[in-house]
């Protein structure tokens, strides 16, 4: 079972409306509630491709439950901790006419000592049935920035492996504290080879329609042709990632699997399974030599139990939806 956690939780809400009028009342023709956070994305792609996974975190107020209702109606097991404060909100607004989306993020809940505390026994119950943990997006208020090591550390004493998706000092602490991989951005300004020197198993630096993978072996890199790019979705990119940390494929793979599952999806969890595959060929991927890599392909190493390669029921999944994580 891979367990994802989102600190940060959202609800996801979206407007559609024919045309979106600033400083007019605007009529509503459709409006969708979702759950949303970078983890929670996280999840519903690994549920697409068949994996067994578990959503964790922190919700709380109406949105926290309506958060659970979502993912129930996914069959997506769920296990937040409560806490009293509301759930933040992400409203999206969508101009049929314009196509343009707006959004409007809400601030975090602030989380009590208390709350953190109960969190914590639930996330060491949970890595007794783990076989990895994915800790994703940002801290809401009152969450201590050294959380991501703490919750690296209590895998690591569990045997369970940790990827940790994440920016500034919460990943810098998180990298700190040994885990089996960190991802990041080229924006968030952290040298990949000194989280790796730090104490990470491996470092995936973003950017654009390319990874850069950079271990204590070597750096690796894959990448789409321009012809071939399209929308991308960070959460289906990290958890396009973590299959390869199970079963040990090869860099090449892993980073092919990433950047076509993450090309193939505009977020919310929702993957074009067609648009992956199509996509696969066109991936690029260069070994630590800048030699030429092996003829792209789909991945074909046998998955485990609870990593599969494609949709529970093998037939299409959903189209993507565009819902930021």
């Amino acid at each position: 079972m891979i367990v994802t956690v989102t600190l940060n939780a959202a609800l996801g809400v979206v407007y559609q409306t024919p045309r979106l009028t600033p400083g007019a009342v605007n009529e509503v023709t459709g409006v969708r509630y979702l759950a949303a956070g970078r983890g929670i994305g996280v999840a519903k792609v690994l549920h697409t491709f068949g994996h067994e996974v578990i959503a964790a975190g922190l919700a709380g107020g109406a949105a926290g439950e309506m958060i659970r209702a979502d993912l129930s109606r996914a069959a997506i097991p769920a296990d937040f901790t409560s806490i009293g404060r509301e759930s933040r909100r992400v409203v999206e607004i969508r101009d049929e006419a314009g196509g343009l989306r707006t959004r409007l993020g809400e601030p975090g809940p602030y989380i009590t000592t208390e709350e953190l505390g109960r969190f914590a026994a639930d996330y060491r119950r949970l890595l007794a049935g783990a076989t990895a943990v994915v800790l994703c997006g940002s801290l809401p208020a009152g969450m201590p920035t050294e959380i991501y090591g703490t919750l690296a550390t209590y895998a690591a004493e569990a045997g369970v492996p940790a990827i940790i998706d994440a920016a500034g000092p919460a990943l810098r602490y998180g990298a700190a504290r040994r885990p089996a991989l960190v991802v990041l951005e080229a924006a968030d300004g952290l040298a990949p080879a000194r989280l790796v020197a730090n104490g990470a198993g491996a470092a995936a630096l973003l950017a654009d329609h390319e990874i850069r993978a950079v271990t204590a072996e070597g750096q690796w890199r894959a990448w789409l042709p321009s012809a071939a790019q399209s929308g991308w979705s960070r959460e289906a990119l990290v958890a396009g990632l973590v299959p390869g940390v199970l079963l040990a494929w090869s860099w090449q793979d892993r980073l092919r699997h990433a950047v076509a599952l993450g090309a193939a999806s505009n977020g919310g969890g929702a993957v074009d399974l067609t648009a992956y595959e199509r996509l696969m060929a066109s991936v690029r991927a260069e070994p630590p030599d800048g030699g030429r890599a092996g003829p792209p392909g789909v991945v074909s190493a046998e998955p485990a139990a609870s990593v599969r390669a494609g949709p529970p029921d093998g037939g299409p999944a959903e189209p993507p939806d565009g819902l930021p994580g």
